[in-house]
């Protein structure tokens, strides 16, 4: 088996409904060094009921701020294809990776989510969960709250020991199409799982900076993306001026108009991308990279849910520590080394 086998029996349920087109890459396994498991901490007997605490915990910050979906994938994403799902992103310090201009944008809110969920856990299971299980439990609940499917999440993964902004190297929203599949190869997913992760921004916002070089200087001519429909155009030229004004914050703006504030799971994304209508570069050549998928996830919703589901359980076993590697935190941002209130 080309991944690994411990995983797969579990994940081939989801897949038995694919378009056979698709199945090879769905199937196989996350590109874990060692296999992660169903039902982890209750097979130790240290936390068995981890994953009611997660969910009810996600729930209740949800249903007061549903963009928390778009922020838990950003969060996982920039843990994951970074140094691995190590819940290193997650660190404090002056040179942490969530300092790093990439992740400008996650916001202090989102890191404050995953405090207060640690905070239950380690009341009811001190010293047992790991901060980057935590961070797999609460993207797949907060993503399975907007429409995506309640995917099986495989637990184990212990916790990094360091963070380092230079670490942190993943393309720009205007990288070529190219680059950002030999990047995401480099870490262990292939076409097909950028694809469909991509899909993800089907939901959440992006500063402007990321997008002006589309609306105003595209590839260094002075004028817009040709390629870019002129509605669109228009109305994030109105969101996005040339220049953000000396001391006013750069603007954000929706990845998926079309969803806006609903922070729905749909495959609207796909349909946007089809008719030139996404909002970041990387999203818009991902028609020309994989046409036949856009088409398909395009017309079939269930399929991209079923498939997104796989894909992003395979992110989620990138590079992960397991065994005596790494440890187990007890505050998500220090290592224990480092944590003021150990002594």
């Amino acid at each position: 088996m080309e991944r690994g086998g411990a995983l797969l029996f579990s994940l081939l349920a989801l897949a038995m409904s694919l378009h056979i087109g698709y199945l090879r890459a769905a199937v196989t396994l996350p590109p874990e060094d060692r296999p992660l498991t169903r039902h982890f901490y209750k097979k130790l007997n240290t936390c068995a009921n981890v994953e009611a605490f997660v969910k009810h915990q996600v729930t209740l910050f949800w249903n007061q701020d549903k963009s928390i979906t778009a922020k838990l994938f950003k969060l996982l994403y920039a843990d994951c294809m970074v140094n691995g799902c190590d819940g290193s992103i997650l660190l404090d310090g002056r040179y942490a990776e969530k300092n790093a201009p990439q992740n400008s944008g996650l916001g202090e809110r989102i890191f404050e989510i995953i405090d207060k969920i640690k905070t239950v856990l380690e009341i009811r299971c001190p010293g047992a969960v790991s901060c980057a299980d935590i961070l797999n439990l609460a993207a797949r609940d907060a993503a399975h709250l907007a429409g995506a499917p309640s995917y099986p999440v495989f637990l184990g993964r212990r916790d990094g020991l360091e963070s380092n902004a230079a670490w942190v190297d993943y393309p720009s929203p205007s990288s070529s199409w190219e680059t950002v599949v030999t990047y995401a190869n480099s870490k262990g997913l292939d076409e097909q799982d950028l694809v469909t992760l991509l899909g993800a921004h089907t939901m959440g916002r992006t500063h402007c900076q990321f997008i002006r070089d589309r609306l105003y200087n595209f590839k260094s001519t002075g004028k817009p993306d040709p390629r870019m429909k002129k509605s669109l155009l228009k109305d994030l030229r109105q969101q996005c001026p040339p220049n953000t004004p000396k001391g006013k914050e750069d603007p954000l703006v929706y990845l998926n108009p079309e969803n806006g504030p609903g922070y729905k799971f749909t495959n609207s994304y796909y349909k946007r991308v089809e008719s030139y209508q996404a909002v970041l570069g990387v999203d818009q050549q991902v028609l020309w990279g994989n046409h036949s998928l856009v088409d398909a996830y395009a017309k079939y919703f269930e399929q991209f849910r079923r498939e997104f589901a796989l894909s992003i359980s395979r992110m989620g076993g990138l590079r992960v520590l397991t065994g005596k590697k790494g440890e187990i935190r007890r505050n998500c941002r220090f290592t224990n080394g480092n944590n003021p209130s150990i002594k």
